[in-house]
């Protein structure tokens, strides 16, 4: 199928494309930046400039079979003051009922709309149990998740399948909710919101992204479906998982008072209680791979099989570049990082996608902003990539060059300008029967001479593993989990 995504470049969305693209389905995207959204979703997703209006958005309806709007702008991060309300009422009900409008213009009309909506539609219910057929909650979350549930429905008026996806907390890697918790709990800060006692509706956003693929095949899914796991979880029970998770302390309160002074009315996003149960998903047999917290909680946080360390002899050389390898004769490798990756997709597909520069955007975190600044060159020995990319409070610039091009085998880039003394890296490529296995072997100084020890550990050794944990989560929602 082709699907057209709203949304396409926030947290859900990035990892909705590659998970549709496994099984096959073509991506296009309307979005508001076309060069961001490139740099960020790779080479193989058409792109719909919002400035091209609404006959272009008619004119891309009419040859997609689904739609999956995610627009939205975030709940968390300012007061609700009314001109804030407005903001979060344009970016979902405004433009769903823009979305709608454009469907029914089209020709011939999508089959199926999946829109986002949220468990706040039920309001604040403490212990109630709920399900898809409870009733809303009046405050203005409650409210505003009616309207744009409403404004989705009128696609209906136009033979359209509508499913109404009310998400919970959604957890996962370099995004979402998660990326605000974790600094605290790392440094053992952590602890519940409010009393603890709130339910905590979650879902892991590998679930999430699946849940959808299913539902923009499978006709059963109609009207509302709560998106969020089956185990049910209090703020006090999350924090503590967290907490288990990363081997720290969770005791620390945060006092609802202090929430309300920060966000005001926004703060009840943190502290209603909705015990929300997956009764849909559940009752059309949908397979959770994460149906516990602690379980979703420990594949976010844990390393995967990344190892940092001094260089290991590999071959002829020991902690110097490889000679013949492109890098500079005889520098000095202070650190080696070696990952394995099985991946569920033949030699010739993985190496494919990982060898075109369009898709290094995918694979990278948003937070590092990163972006082509000169137009990608097919990729074989001597070419170059030249791109910028934030990292902390700077923004840089890299340029690597192909050092080594075996088609289907491996290949190597070195860096000619950027942060590091040395940057040598190693893409291997081999055949496990009807799988890959890929091995990266990364050769590295980082900068500030003999401070470098200490910046490798505070800095470069932790954004090296986010990065490279992040690139994994990209392989198993566009390949499948080994």
């Amino acid at each position: 199928m082709r699907v057209l995504i709203t949304g396409a470049t926030g947290f859900i969305g990035r990892a909705l494309v590659p998970r549709l693209q496994r099984d096959g389905h073509t991506i296009v995207a309307w979005v508001r930046s076309e060069s961001r959204a490139r740099s960020l979703l790779g080479a193989d997703v058409d792109l719909v400039p919002v400035s091209r209006g609404h006959d272009a958005l008619a004119g891309a309806l009419g040859r997609v079979d689904a739609v999956v709007n995610l627009a939205g702008e975030p709940l968390i991060g300012k007061r609700w003051t009314p001109q804030r309300r407005r903001v979060l009422e344009e970016s979902r009900v405004g433009v769903t009922t823009d979305l709608v409008r454009a469907i029914a213009a089209a020709t011939p009309r999508p089959r199926v709309l999946v829109s986002g909506s949220a468990v706040g539609w039920y309001g604040d219910r403490g212990g109630e149990p709920l399900t898809e057929t409870s009733k809303p909650g009046g405050d203005f979350l409650a409210h505003m998740c009616r309207d744009w549930e409403n404004a989705a429905r009128a696609a209906e008026l136009s033979g359209v399948r509508v499913v109404l996806l009310r998400t919970g907390v959604v957890l996962g890697r370099n995004g979402g909710a998660l990326a605000q918790m974790l600094p605290p709990f790392k440094l053992g800060a952590g602890g519940p919101i409010g009393n603890g006692r709130q339910y905590l509706p979650w879902i892991h956003l590998h679930d999430l992204v699946s849940a959808v693929a299913v539902m923009i095949a499978d006709e059963r899914y109609r009207g509302p479906v709560n998106g969020v796991a089956p185990e049910e979880a209090t703020s006090r029970t999350f924090a503590a998982a967290l907490g288990r998770a990363l081997h720290r302390p969770a005791i620390l309160p945060t006092p609802a008072f202090a929430l309300r002074a920060l966000f005001g009315e926004a703060a009840t996003v943190l502290l209603a209680s909705q015990r929300v149960a997956p009764a849909v998903l559940i009752g059309h047999g949908f397979t959770f791979a994460f149906p516990t917290l602690g379980a979703a909680l420990a594949d976010i946080v844990a390393g995967g099989s990344i190892a940092i360390g001094p260089p290991r002899p590999a071959g002829p050389q020991a902690n110097t570049a490889p000679a013949g390898n492109g890098a500079p004769g005889g520098t000095t490798a202070r650190y080696e990082l070696r990952a394995t990756t099985v991946v569920e997709a033949p030699v010739a597909e993985t190496f494919a996608f990982f060898s075109r520069a369009e898709n290094l955007g995918l694979i990278t975190p948003a937070a590092m902003q990163f972006t082509l600044t000169r137009a990608a060159q097919p990729i074989t020995e001597g070419a170059r990539m030249e791109y910028r990319m934030r990292v902390g409070p700077a923004t840089i610039r890299w340029r690597s060059r192909i050092a080594v091009w075996e088609p289907g085998r491996r290949f190597v880039d070195v860096q000619e300008v950027g942060p590091y003394r040395l940057w040598w890296h190693e893409h291997a490529f081999r055949a496990d029967g009807a799988r890959t296995v890929m091995e990266d072997r990364v050769l590295y100084a980082p900068p500030l001479g003999a401070l470098g020890r200490i910046a490798n550990r505070v800095f470069v050794a932790p954004a090296l593993t986010r990065i490279f944990q992040y690139r994994g989560d990209v392989i198993r929602l566009r390949f499948g989990a080994a």
